[in-house]
This record gives C-alpha cells, structure tokens and sequence, in this order.
C-alpha cells in the first residue's frame, strides 16, 4: 500500500484525490491545505489527516506526495520530498524557467528521486486504443497528427497570471502527446496565437486562441488548435495518418446515443472539461505511479517529458513573437 500526501486540494488536488481513493495499492493518508474551510471538506469526505507540508515531509506513514500547488512552488517542493526519500507525482509543469527545470532534474537525479509528471492524456483509454493501433503497425508510418484541444471556457485571470499562458498551460498537453504520438522528437515550431474571446486575456499578456504546426527531422508533421471557448462543450479529438490509412479519437459525449428524426441527428452534449472528460485517465495515471514506486521501475511520464514539452512551449511563444519558424535546438542549445 503506498501512503499518500496530498499537497493542495484546489481543482486538481480534489481530481487526485478521487483518483487516489479509486486505486487498489494507494491509501489517501494526509492533506495539505492553507484553506481551513477546503482542507475540512476534503478530510470529511476522503478521512485523511491534516498537515502542514513539512510535516508531511517528515511523516514516516507518507511513501509518496502529490503536488497540486501553483506552479511556482513546484520545483522546491519536489527538491524538498525528493531529499525526504517520498517518491513525487507532480503536475506540469515543473517550472516556467527552463534553467530552474534543468536544476530541478539534477536534484533529482542526485538524490535518486522518483519523479513522475501528470500529463494524463497518455492515460485515457480512447487515447491508449489509438497509440495501441499505431504501435501495432495498423496505419503504417505516421506522417501527419492533428490535436484539437478547446476548452469551455477560460480561467480567472488571476490564474492566468501565475500558470505562464496558454502555451505553457493549455497547449502543453498537446506537445506531450505530440511527442508520445510522433515517429521522433519534434525539430521545429512554427505558431500563431490571437486574443478572440476577451479582451482582459490580452491585458493580462496571454492569448486565448492559438494554432501550432510542428516538424519532426524526417518530415512528420504535427498541427494543434487551441482555444479557451468551445460553446459547445470540451473539445478533445484526435487524428493520425499514416502511410497505410488513419486512425482516430472522437469527443465524448455525456451519453454514447444518437437519436435520428424527421429533424435530423441528435446526440448528448460534450462533457463538461478535463474533471470530468479525463475521470479514468486521472486514475490510470496515479495506477500507473503507484505500480512504478511499488516495482521501484522508472515512471511513464518523468521530468524530461516535462522538460521536452516545456521547451516546445518556449518555441512556440518565441514563434508567435517573431512570426518565424524556430528550431527546438535554439531553446534547449
């Protein structure tokens, strides 16, 4: 059984921990929470402890943490439970500083941490069909992936201000799962990014619409489109071509009917956004976390994917500045 910390019990923290108290092998034992009345709330529906984060990192009865906390403390508090000896699932990104990223790692590796990163979109099952029919050779040799990710809705802008914009936030999961999906690593970036849906997002320094074609050395292509309103619902598609056909990932719905009419075809709406849509990937993701600590084998998602899709980010930012093509290498030298 390992024994879990919780750190932060926002949005995400609350995702995981439903996720945690699903899993077989993981025990939610203690949370920590500045925000008396969500740290109540959390004991009183999953009977955890409450702690402060030192304490957590000096429990004997705590295997492993879960950072939940803004993104700006991520990379201290995974140098901190690294060094206590707790194997760390942290959500992305580690840092918005490639340096900081990089120093982070090194920690890591000194101390011979675990360090898994939460891109859980390898985990859907939907997704995981998919990657199974290309690893399996079904369409051939991938030369084209298309990612659609459109949110809802967007974020309060204070959250805007601390999760480094939309490339480093949002479009960050598509440059993981462009990296998963693709023949090779990405060489080159190309992007275009727009203020559409409020004017504030832009006053904040951010954009709320963006579309990001990619290169591989060999020539494979990857194109992404992103936006923070979708009125219809989460927008989550998949679709990779290869040399002998296509496979692809279709939206979920909140029921899998269509009805036919005089009227025409009818179905359920999307489903909500990613607490919902991605309910099994969550928990895949932290089954995936606690075999990886249990068998003491490296995990499926680790600091360097953070690092790789962290740079991609860069690229992108840095394209949309100078309305160029850039090259993955001028980021990570």
């Amino acid at each position: 059984m390992i024994r879990f910390g919780v750190l932060g019990a926002g949005r995400i923290g609350q995702v995981h921990a439903k996720a945690i108290a699903t899993v077989s092998g993981a025990h939610f034992a203690a949370l920590a929470e500045p925000v008396d009345a969500v740290a109540k709330q959390v004991k009183a529906e999953f009977g955890c402890d409450l702690r402060s984060i030192d304490e957590i990192a000096t429990s004997d009865d705590i295997d492993a943490v879960v950072i939940c906390t803004p993104t700006d403390t991520h990379a201290d508090l995974i140098e901190q439970f690294c060094r206590a000896g707790k194997a760390v699932f942290c959500e992305k990104p580690i840092d918005l500083n490639l340096a900081r990223v990089r120093a982070c790692l090194d920690v890591v590796t000194e101390v011979g941490g675990t360090l898994m990163l939460g891109f859980q979109r390898r985990f859907d099952p939907d997704f995981n069909a998919l990657k199974d029919a290309i690893d399996a050779g079904q369409i051939g040799e991938v030369e084209m992936v298309t990612l659609t990710s459109r949110d809802p809705g967007a974020p309060p802008l204070d959250y805007i201000d601390r999760s480094g914009g939309i490339f480093r936030d949002m479009t960050i999961h598509d440059f993981d799962v462009a990296r998963w999906l693709l023949p090779e690593e990405v060489d080159a970036v190309f992007a275009t990014a727009s203020v559409l849906t409020d004017p504030a997002i832009g006053d904040h320094g951010d954009f709320d619409s963006a579309n990001v074609v990619m290169r591989t050395a060999s020539g494979a292509q990857c194109t992404i489109t992103n936006t923070r309103r979708a009125a219809y619902g989460y927008d989550q598609r998949i679709e990779v071509h290869g040399s002998k056909g296509s496979v692809s990932a279709k939206n979920t719905h909140k029921a899998n009917v269509v009805i036919a009419d005089a009227n025409g075809y009818h179905q359920p709406p999307l489903l909500d956004f990613f607490m919902t849509r991605y309910t099994a990937a969550y928990a895949n993701e932290i089954e995936a976390f606690v075999r990886a600590v249990t068998n003491k084998t490296p995990p499926p998602t680790t600091g360097l994917d953070g690092l790789r899709a962290l740079a991609m980010a860069e690229a992108a930012l840095l394209s949309v500045k100078e309305k160029r093509e850039v090259a993955i290498s001028e980021i990570l030298g």
